[in-house]
């Protein structure tokens, strides 16, 4: 159960950072239109997968194949776990 929820939080946490950080994945480079930040979004998306992936095989043992109807309801939680940054950074100002 508390593996499920730091999951979700770090997902949430990497779904707002392109907003809230003007760089890329809060590191290098500098954001500056709307297409980048939602750019800087897929890299954290990937590796929101591979933590995901990690977390699975280390409590299960084995992971299980996923369709592709898997990674497109995972990106849509992703871009709504994205919506209170997206509020804070576009809609506030």
């Amino acid at each position: 159960m508390a593996t499920k929820l730091i999951f979700l939080l770090l997902m949430l946490f990497l779904a707002n950072l392109a907003w809230i950080s003007d760089k890329w994945l809060g590191l290098v480079g500098n954001i500056q239109q709307l297409w980048q930040r939602f750019a800087a979004m897929l890299p954290a998306y990937f590796i929101t997968l591979l933590i995901g992936y990690l977390v699975e095989r280390y409590v299960m043992g084995q992971v299980w194949p996923q369709g592709w109807e898997f990674y497109s309801v995972t990106l849509c939680l992703f871009l709504v776990f994205s919506f209170p940054g997206f509020v804070y950074r576009v809609l506030w100002k």
